[in-house]
């Protein structure tokens, strides 16, 4: 297949998100790798000058935290993960604020968790956050909360981190640099493998070998993450580039370099991407036949009257699946009451809640704003 000279995707692109990972930044033995940095930062200045806006999703805060805390490897263990992240986080945002300023270019750093971007307020806000600093020219520079997210509420990794930013502010582009230069069609360390210039669809991805974390062993992805990303990415109508981070530059001014994702879908709500992607279910709720169609076909919110059954230890404001009679996922939404709660409200309409239990009780359990269909 033809690769063309330019992607025009990518040449027109305005506002970016480029994502790169822990093992481009860093060593196999922990501490950041300061010619790395300064190497990516050149690039990125160089797309600012250009008139584009970009947003850095980095990596690399719990790698930078190894050496410095006298850790050898990357913690299995969530505290000593976070007391790491919470060292090499300020290292971290100090070498980029020093290789960034060559350039007289501020950082603003946003770190975010999943709880933070699922709740309706808070997401408005990092949007603004993040929308106000492009604006006023800062470079900012994008992590999960590594310090205080809990096992419930993590993206897991900052590649589907990347794809629901690039949704956030409303990217044209998202690039993923990673250790590998694309995605192949199978070890990409075996000389039978061939790298996939294009990818158009799932159907171009039937039969792709698509490897774990790499050899490093400093991050939490690979290219599964990657992948999955990417469909994220594209379905929500944002093209994507994958390619190794020293051909970052290369990849922003539209060669040929990596794994081209084209879009396949458009941008749909912003926030619901967040809850159908970024969220763990904390508990179920089983509808009845006519709650299912009314979720599922006519856009309705849940109602009490329409749940016979509850599963789960949740409270207001969590994720939650709803479910059909026979466990099928319908859909995932944000429950307006705590598990204990709900038992004794089933069955009842909102009317004869609110006559006996007061005016709150007339409200539903999950607002159709608050939902997005899984199954179509």
């Amino acid at each position: 297949m033809a690769v063309p000279d330019r992607r025009a995707d990518v040449t027109s692109a305005r506002r970016i998100v480029v994502k790169v990972g822990s093992s481009s930044l860093t060593t196999a033995a922990g501490g950041l790798d300061a010619d790395r940095v300064d190497a990516l930062v050149d690039v990125l200045a160089a797309k600012r000058a250009e008139g584009a806006q970009v947003v850095l999703v980095s990596s690399g805060a719990i790698a930078a935290g190894l050496a410095p805390l006298g850790l050898d490897r990357r913690p299995r263990d969530l505290a000593t993960a976070q007391a790491a992240a919470s060292v090499g986080q300020g290292l971290l945002v100090a070498r980029y604020t020093a290789s960034f300023a060559r350039y007289g270019l501020r950082v603003g750093q946003v770190l975010l968790t999943v709880d933070d971007m699922t709740r309706r307020t808070h997401y408005r806000n990092a949007y603004q956050t993040l929308d106000r600093l492009l604006t006023m020219g800062a470079m900012p520079v994008v992590n999960e909360n590594d310090t205080v997210a809990t096992e419930e509420i993590r993206f897991g990794d900052n590649d589907r981190l990347a794809a629901l930013v690039a949704h956030l502010v409303r990217a044209d582009l998202l690039v993923l640099l990673s250790d590998v230069d694309g995605l192949y069609d199978g070890d990409p360390a075996k000389p039978t493998s061939s790298r996939l210039a294009e990818i158009r669809g799932p159907e171009d991805l039937a039969g792709v070998e698509i490897g774990k974390a790499g050899k490093a062993g400093v991050g939490t992805g690979g290219m599964v993450t990657k992948v999955e990303a990417a469909r994220i990415a594209t379905t929500a109508g944002i093209p994507v580039v994958l390619t190794a981070a020293r051909h970052a530059s290369e990849a922003l001014t539209g060669k040929g370099t990596g794994t081209f994702f084209h879009r396949t879908g458009a941008r749909g709500a912003d926030r619901l991407l967040w809850l159908a992607h970024a969220t763990t279910p904390r508990g179920r709720l089983v509808l009845d036949a006519g709650a299912v169609g009314a979720v599922a076909e006519r856009g309705k919110s849940l109602l009490p009257a329409g749940i016979t059954a509850v599963d789960g230890g949740f409270a207001a404001g969590d994720p939650v699946d709803l479910v059909d009679e026979n466990g099928n996922i319908i859909a995932r939404g944000l429950v307006n009451f705590d598990a204990k709660e709900l038992p004794g409200l089933l069955g009842r309409s909102t009317h004869e809640l609110a006559r006996e239990l007061g005016p709150a009780y007339e409200r539903e359990v999950v607002h159709r704003d608050d939902l997005v269909l899984l199954r179509r």
